[in-house]
């Protein structure tokens, strides 16, 4: 199956994927704010450029959109590929893939803990937000 845009048009559709700021990224953003949490953006040091950074805390949160990550969780309907050129899709997911796993292991490695995110698990705001202050621990908020 070809593909049905023009490559022109392909490439301008692929342009316009952002990389931060993402509409995921900004509700676990205004989640953890409201919650009292203080962060960092787009941890430029560390491996992989975690979304979120707690750096006196040494933990790093990333929000991964399903089609782009790999999203492996039932019933996640995010993840699904592409019907045309599929061979392209198969290898850049999976390069997307390893590449994940890598940063978090290169993260663990320099002592940071890090928690992912899954853009399918944002419909459950009250249990994300529980997972959120589990992973981080007490807000600092008076």
């Amino acid at each position: 199956m070809t593909d049905v845009f023009t490559p022109q048009k392909r490439s301008a559709v692929m342009a316009r994927v952002k990389g931060k700021d993402t509409k995921p990224e900004l509700i676990v953003r205004r989640l953890l704010f409201a919650a009292g949490y203080r962060y960092r953006l787009q941890g430029k040091g560390l491996p992989g450029k975690p979304d979120l950074v707690f750096k006196t805390r040494r933990k790093a949160l990333f929000v991964h959109g399903c089609f782009w990550h790999g999203c492996e969780r039932q019933g996640c309907r995010g993840a699904r590929r592409p019907k045309s050129n599929t061979g392209y899709w198969a290898e850049k997911l999976a390069r997307n893939k390893a590449r994940d796993v890598a940063n978090l292991a290169k993260l663990a490695d320099l002592g940071w803990e890090t928690l992912v995110i899954w853009e399918c698990e944002l419909g459950d705001r009250a249990a994300l937000s529980r997972r959120l202050a589990a992973f981080l621990g007490p807000a600092r908020l008076p």
